[in-house]
């Protein structure tokens, strides 16, 4: 085994500079691997964006249907509300008067007996 007595300045100069040479080139290896890897990596970061787009696109127009859906549901609650209020309204109206028209009637039948009884004392 060769130890560094053995070796002279020349030798250790040749073993930094091919060790130097050598890192320089692992480096530049690593340096073109990832300039060949660029392309891909900039290609599957758009497929990602646009998926992204994509669903942010997607939600945003659920979003605005299921908005539409409840403005057009609470449309359809407020008319059946409506609706409600007017059939209760008509159906008091009509009770009123079939409440009217009883009481017209019994007053009526009051005046007919009264005429009677008042016919029956003039005939006496």
């Amino acid at each position: 085994m060769k130890t560094l007595k053995d070796s002279n300045f020349s030798d250790r100069l040749a073993t930094a500079a091919k060790a130097r040479q050598e890192l320089l080139e692992k480096v530049r290896a690593k340096a073109e691997a990832a300039k060949a890897g660029a392309g891909d990596r900039a290609k599957e970061r758009a497929a990602i964006s646009a998926a992204r787009d994509e669903r942010l696109a997607q939600r945003k127009a659920e979003k605005d249907a299921r908005l539409q859906r409840e403005r057009e549901e609470r449309a359809a609650a407020e008319a059946a509300r409506v609706l409600a209020e007017n059939a209760d309204k008509i159906a008091r109206e009509e009770a009123a008067l079939a409440e009217r028209a009883k009481i017209t009637q019994l007053l009526a039948d009051q005046k007919a007996a009264r005429d009677a009884r008042y016919a029956r004392r003039k005939a006496k």
